[in-house]
């Protein structure tokens, strides 16, 4: 049996149409649709997750307790069970990653454990391995996790009729790329990543750290090989590059970019960082929820899929959270600035050029203040990032705590502002949700009723004595009735009904308000729906495609990227499961997984970064011929790693060490 297709609930919701929201929609769609957009942060731990929907995100992505991309941050089923209880609050989503592949012994572990995610309140579950799609399941919705590989229109579209709700899409495809996308499964939700790490492999298709170290990306459990410094030689043995970051990449930033991959038809805004701390993850959600605020102000027709409104104690900049050096990546064609060789470490904001070394002091040229407490960083004479902490700041005169070695017209940044720290180290946002108030009497007593946006409402009532007041009252009810500091409420607009200007005690007022608070809360908790899939018996064979040629195909025929008929070690199947599967989609030949077995002379990672390229040696794209012989290597250490670059598909491929010898990975 397969996932029946027409069973798919979409995330994407829409206002007065029918139809989901992709691509160019002005010229053909009413103007009264509106579509909901989704910022999604990362979650280490249940405190991050409540930090990320405080700063202003529509959904949370957690790891499971087993089987995550990230193994060292599972969380409890019971964490998982809080935050969701505080995220629905606002109506934000709380996603679980349980992203690894999986082994036969594993299926019926990771089976058990998707009916407790599901039963504490998960929205969806990501996923890479498809024998999952083949367990008895909950009706959880799923999503395509990017380390599937999602970079072509077939691919995205046969995820969708095997059941997918959504799907991540790979971070290196065009702005292009995307539309087309997005124009061709007009049905599908699409999440693309905004911010964050980048790997420089395609996701799911690296096994540089299972070959080297014993330790599989796609069991959770990445080294970190591609941050690891390098020299670059040739056939002959010359060195081109010397100990340098070769496959380290900049960090993603597409806050610039949030407007057009709107318009592309991209729905769901990832930041990537399950491995970061509270301050990375409050700094960049509330940088990215102002970001789209301001888009969704211009242009109505999008809105954000959650309640509340995040207010802040500090200006969010993204250079002050950890950060390689930004890249756009590959959205808008290649680009030559992607590479971070220097270091894989953070380097933060520029601050300034050393201009003066006197003693145990320097002497700095730039407009940003530095304080006391101020990590500051450089690249030293030999190309190697080395850094300090300030002691003492006169003016533009910096005291180190301990001198270092530095050179005049050095570049200075700061990977720690310690002022920006301080800041996000206590409370720094709150999230309030808009309601209003009615206070009235009745002939025993007097009622409070509370509504939301959403159309909850509640009303408490209390028998009381009513006694006319002296004095006006309606200042002191407007008073006790707006304290709703410390819940997820705002007074937007009151009114107060009495039939006449009646004494009505603080305590009363205050018992009420309180009573009337909780009632609301378990009022939205019980109102809360999930979206769920219905999974049952579809036809033996899935309806026609149209290929990309314009002509309707079979499953088999279709080239999904990596997954094609025969599907080899690169689709990572590593259960009888996931065989069965691909079966059902009339793909026989079926390779196992590299982590079942090892397998010389394949490639082991492929990646859109190209060192001839960035070199200035690409013959598609650039003039200048390299004056070094073919192929090339990476080394480090004892291992050997040689180059070779696909220019039809341009993509360079490192294939398997000559001399293999286990590292210990960097990042």
């Amino acid at each position: 049996m397969v996932l029946c297709a027409s069973s798919v609930v979409l995330r994407v919701t829409k206002e007065n149409v029918t139809e989901n929201h992709r691509g160019d929609t002005e010229n053909h769609r009413g103007e009264s649709q509106r579509f909901m957009i989704e910022l999604l942060a990362p979650a280490k731990n249940l405190a991050i997750g409540i930090e990320a929907v405080l700063h202003g995100a529509d959904a949370v992505y957690i790891g499971a307790p087993k089987f995550s991309a990230r193994a060292s941050a599972g969380n409890s089923i019971e964490d998982i069970r809080k935050l969701c209880e505080f995220a629905h609050l606002y109506d934000a989503k709380v996603y679980v990653a349980l992203n690894t592949i999986l082994t036969d012994e594993e299926l019926k572990v990771a089976e058990e454990l998707i009916w407790q995610i599901y039963d504490a309140g998960a929205d969806a579950l990501i996923i890479q391995d498809m024998g999952i799609t083949q367990l008895a399941i909950p009706p959880i919705p799923l999503h395509a996790s990017t380390q599937t590989d999602n970079c072509s229109l077939e691919k995205v579209r046969f995820l969708y009729q095997t059941g997918f709700s959504r799907v991540i899409l790979a971070r290196e495809l065009s702005l292009e790329d995307i539309r087309a996308i997005a124009q061709g499964v007009p049905q599908a939700t699409l999440e693309v990543f905004v911010h964050g790490s980048l790997c420089v492999s395609y996701s799911g298709r690296c096994y540089l750290s299972y070959a080297l170290t014993g330790r599989s990306a796609n069991r959770g459990e990445c080294a970190q090989c591609c941050r690891l410094p390098y020299a670059l030689v040739d056939s002959d043995g010359k060195t081109i590059i010397h100990h340098k970051h070769l496959l380290s990449l900049k960090d993603l930033n597409r806050l610039d970019d949030l407007e057009d991959l709107l318009q592309a038809g991209v729905t769901a805004f990832k930041i990537e960082g399950r491995l970061k701390e509270a301050s990375y993850v409050k700094n960049t959600v509330a940088c990215y929820r102002k970001k789209l605020d301001e888009l969704f102000e211009k242009n109505p027709r999008y809105k954000r899929s959650s309640q509340g409104t995040s207010t802040y104690t500090f200006e969010p900049q993204l250079n002050k959270s950890f950060n390689r050096g930004f890249t756009s990546y590959m959205l808008h064609g290649r680009d030559a600035g992607i590479t971070s060789f220097d270091t894989p470490k953070s380097i933060g904001e520029p601050v300034g050029v050393v201009k003066a070394i006197n003693g145990f002091s320097l002497t700095v040229s730039g407009e940003k203040p530095i304080h006391n407490g101020d990590g500051l960083v450089f690249i030293n004479r030999q190309g190697v990032l080395e850094g300090f902490r300030v002691n003492r700041v006169e003016a533009n005169r910096i005291y180190p705590k301990a001198m270092i070695d530095l050179q005049l017209n050095t570049s200075l940044y700061r990977n720690y502002d310690h002022a920006f720290e301080t800041v996000l180290s206590k409370p720094s946002a709150e999230r309030k949700i808009d309601v209003s108030m009615v206070w009235s009497d009745y002939p025993e007593g007097f009622s409070l009723s509370i509504s939301d946006e959403t159309g909850a409402q509640i009303s408490v009532s209390r028998p009381f004595v009513k006694e006319v007041s002296r004095q006006p009252q309606d200042e002191i009810i407007k008073k006790q009735l707006c304290k709703l500091g410390g819940t997820p409420f705002f007074v937007k607009a009151y009114r107060i009904a009495m039939t006449d200007r009646f004494f009505v005690p603080s305590s009363l007022l205050n018992e009420m308000r309180r009573e009337a608070v909780e009632k609301l809360m378990a009022v939205k908790q019980a109102r809360y729906k999930r979206q769920e899939v219905r999974r049952g018996v579809a036809s033996a064979f899935l309806p026609p495609l149209k290929g990309a040629g314009g002509c309707n195909a079979s499953v088999a025929s279709l080239d999904f990227g990596v997954f094609r008929s025969p599907l080899d070690y690169t689709a990572n199947v590593s259960n009888a499961k996931a065989q069965d599967f691909y079966k059902k989609h009339r793909i026989e030949v079926i390779q196992p997984a590299m982590e079942l077995e090892l397998r010389k002379n394949v490639p082991l990672m492929f990646t859109k970064h190209c060192l001839r390229f960035s070199l200035g040696w690409c013959p598609v794209l650039q003039s200048e011929q390299s004056p070094f012989r073919e192929p090339f290597y990476l080394i480090y250490k004892d291992v050997r790693l040689q180059l070779s670059f696909d220019c039809t598909k341009c993509i360079t491929k490192i294939h398997q060490p000559i001399r293999p010898k286990a590292v210990r990975g960097r990042g």
